[in-house]
């Protein structure tokens, strides 16, 4: 890791901290790994009871799981949930029995396509039991009996979920959700919730204009349990971001809002394409992660979401091979630098109304044109001056001068500014 900076180092370490731990929608691995998190952001916790209806769905039994295996008749594991957490089909039952391999194969799941992969596979809401393996471990499995072990327990407990807060000049808020829900999948989820935690660390470090709320929760359910409990608070929501295979080699990928013009939306296209960096942006489908669940027709928030390499677009996907080798300390990197860049543009973004609408006011008596004598973008702040002073009705935002205009955000803004300090324009 020399060739790394120190936060894609960080980061990439964070990953590797919560890697091991087996996590699902419910239980000790999603606390595990929130508490590994709130070793770098205060996280305030939830714990919502089995039984208690959000929105359409009940809060599920609690799932945990301290060990899991098969062994053959001379007691070796062949498959061992020590090994991998993905081994362990998410959310078996509790099983103790010998069988013969003829019976426990349609208790197994294989990547035939991928021999030497194990899948990720879940059961959530129907009462099941199974392991992943690797179709070459299936392979050399000779005939014979076995003895099959899972120990876990699916009783009453709690849904966990986590928030982190970071306080802005005002109310209205940005919420950024990630997922904690799944086993040893570096890139989806572990990236994300890297850059979330160090997205979080860098907007302390001074005070937004909004408010930054970031939501730790299991997919789906602790999305919808979050918006059960918050229908309150959904009115403050402005804009919002969900965080996802964060951490690939690909290109970056922005997934529209429902709404497809939200702010965050044209934000994000903005910052994507005058940054040149490769990406691709793409419109809104109710399937994926969580902003399916924020999109909702209900709440129909403006939401949108950020990858790299889209929801199973890559071969790794929900695999083995979705491991630390895969995700890469420059890509998280990366990542992190478009959410800081999208964040500065929506917080820096407001309409204004020109205080000397009626012909062009002197700027050169006011001391504008000499403020900017020294920059080497001269001619260009001096024209975003003329294009804000222009389109300060009330009606565009800073976004829309910048885009208007095909001058920088940033170069929008600071002429905002001067021209703020100067009288000439107030918000």
């Amino acid at each position: 890791m020399a060739s790394v900076t120190a936060i894609e180092e960080q980061m990439y370490e964070l990953v590797e901290r919560m890697y091991p731990l087996c996590r699902s929608i419910t239980g000790d691995g999603v606390r595990a790994t929130l508490a590994i998190v709130g070793e770098y952001i205060p996280l305030d916790v939830h714990e919502v009871p089995t039984g208690t209806q959000v929105l359409d769905w009940t809060v599920p039994q609690e799932w945990n799981i301290r060990d899991a295996y098969i062994a053959d008749a001379s007691g070796r594991r062949v498959v061992d949930f020590a090994e991998s957490s993905l081994h362990v089909l998410g959310y078996s039952v509790p099983v103790s029995a010998t069988m013969p391999l003829s019976e426990l194969r349609a208790h197994l799941h294989t990547l035939p396509d991928r021999p030497k992969w194990v899948p990720y596979r879940t059961s959530y809401y129907k009462p099941d039991w199974g392991f992943c393996l690797a179709q070459e471990t299936l392979d050399a499995l000779p005939d014979g009996e076995y003895q099959v072990r899972v120990d876990s327990t699916l009783e009453d407990g709690h849904l966990t979920y986590a928030e982190h807060v970071v306080p802005g000049q005002v109310p209205d808020e940005v919420i950024v959700s990630c997922h904690v829900c799944h086993p040893s999948l570096a890139n989806d989820n572990l990236a994300g919730i890297a850059v979330a935690t160090y997205l979080a660390r860098a907007l302390v470090k001074h005070t937004p204009y909004y408010t930054y709320r970031f939501i730790f929760a299991p997919g789906t359910i602790g999305a919808i349990t979050w918006l059960a409990r918050n229908k309150e608070r959904v009115e403050h929501v402005k804009h919002g971001l969900v965080l996802a295979c964060a951490g690939d080699r690909g290109d970056l990928t922005y997934k529209r809002s429902r709404r497809g013009d939200a702010e965050i939306d044209r934000v994000l296209r903005h910052v994507l394409s005058t940054s040149e960096r490769p990406h691709q942006v793409k419109e809104f489908t109710p399937y994926g992660y969580d902003e399916r669940q924020y999109c909702s027709p209900g709440f129909d928030l403006g939401v949108g979401s950020l990858t790299r390499t889209p929801y199973a677009g890559y071969p790794e996907y929900h695999t083995s091979a979705d491991n630390l080798d895969f995700v890469s300390p420059e890509a998280m990197a990366d990542t992190l630098a478009v959410c800081r860049e999208a964040f500065a543009v929506l917080d820096r973004n407001r309409r204004y109304l020109n205080q000397s609408p009626y012909g062009e006011p002197q700027l050169g008596r006011r001391g504008l044109y000499d403020a900017l004598g020294g920059r080497s973008d001269t001619k260009q702040a001096q024209m975003a001056m003329l294009w804000v002073l222009n389109l300060s009705d009330g009606e565009h935002s800073l976004l829309d001068v910048a885009e208007r205009s095909g001058l920088p955000f940033d170069t929008v803004a600071d002429a905002a500014d001067a021209l703020h300090g100067a009288g000439l324009v107030k918000a």
